[in-house]
């Protein structure tokens, strides 16, 4: 089993982040904007990070089924380990769960959403302002909770790089060669 996850997973990782962190300064952005050209924009670009991320925590959980895991270290607590497996496994849901919100939300408020401004995505539910409304909320209690978790997932992986001094952070982390040497 290998002891580091491997570049495809930490691309992944990463691009997640990314995109994630573009997402909810657009959408804090637009949020307090008056409707303009601009705030549908931004809506757009909105959307298609939330379709990519999607598509993206699609492919990883079907890598990482593929690709294991490296092993977590063996003096971590048993409630470490749980809670390890249940953070990362809720953060595969709420990858999932957050772009299915919002899309279901822009299908009930009758804004359907084309990816890259070329490709319809079909609505999923027919137009319901009441229900727009709802999941517009859903859609913002599960970004609160994303940002909860990741926020817990970073604080762990400080954790154990700085006060355990394991190789669970080190292991997401790029290796750097210089002439072949690892740095």
């Amino acid at each position: 089993m290998p002891q580091r996850y491997g570049a495809i997973a930490q691309a992944g990782h990463w691009l997640t982040l990314l995109l994630i962190v573009g997402a909810f300064a657009l959408g804090w952005i637009m949020g307090d904007m008056k409707m303009s050209p601009t705030r549908l924009k931004l809506f757009s670009y909105h959307k298609w990070i939330g379709v990519t991320v999607f598509g993206i925590a699609v492919l990883r959980i079907l890598w990482r089924q593929w690709a294991k895991a490296p092993p977590l270290p063996p003096a971590m607590p048993a409630w470490e380990r749980i809670g390890a497996h249940l953070s990362h496994w809720g953060l595969y849901a709420l990858l999932l769960a957050i772009p299915l919100s919002g899309w279901l939300m822009s299908s009930a408020k009758g804004f359907q959403t084309v990816y890259l401004g070329q490709f319809p995505i079909p609505d999923l539910i027919g137009r319901d302002r009441e229900l727009g409304k709802l999941l517009e909320e859903v859609h913002e209690l599960l970004t609160t909770i994303l940002l909860f978790v990741v926020g817990l997932h970073a604080a762990a992986a400080l954790k154990h790089h700085y006060h355990d001094k394991d190789d669970v952070l080190t292991r997401m982390l790029p290796r750097w060669r210089n002439n072949g040497a690892a740095r």
